[in-house]
């Protein structure tokens, strides 16, 4: 299955299939990764990339969702190629969409950093869910002027629950 990433700024297309024996063959960008993958659970495993093993926690769901890695939380957008199809064939537009922020996890909004009609940059933070005694920052996709807040401090929100809204 053909997926497309979008993190930092860049959108990579990810090629995964699982083959006969179990294995996983992958590539990135039309170049083959050679990988191992272990599933503890549904939201814990662990990848082998060459000689780099990666313990993983996926937070969220699809198309939002958070990786922590290391220790380190990043956000991504994932898009089946199924997807992608699905909403281009639909005429969503996907651009006047894409700056749209939602929660990456249920949590507790703690703190709310824009207001209506303020101008943000890409990676600003916009947000703060808190989830698992964790501070989340979420920060805006791309430059903007924010057109709704729908996040209040102290609201409890869901997965992928719409929290501003940009021009």
């Amino acid at each position: 299955m053909r997926y497309f990433v979008q993190a930092g700024g860049r959108e990579h297309e990810v090629e995964i299939a699982t083959r006969p024996d179990g294995s996983v063959a992958a590539s990135v960008g039309g170049r083959p990764v050679a990988l191992d993958v272990v599933t503890f659970s549904e939201r814990e495993l662990s990848v082998r990339v060459g000689a780099r093993v990666l313990d993983l926690v996926v937070e969220g769901s699809a198309p939002q969702l958070g990786v922590v890695a290391s220790g380190t939380r990043t956000y991504v957008h994932v898009e089946s190629e199924r997807s992608r199809v699905a909403r281009l064939a639909k005429g969503v537009d996907g651009a006047a969409r894409s700056g749209d922020v939602r929660a990456p996890m249920p949590g507790r909004v703690i703190k709310v950093f824009v207001a209506e009609g303020d101008e943000v940059t890409a990676g600003q933070p916009v947000v703060i869910v808190e989830a698992m005694k964790m501070e989340n920052e979420v920060k805006a996709k791309g430059p903007g002027v924010v057109a709704k807040v729908h996040a209040a401090v102290g609201a409890t929100v869901e997965a992928n629950a719409l929290l501003v809204t940009f021009t």
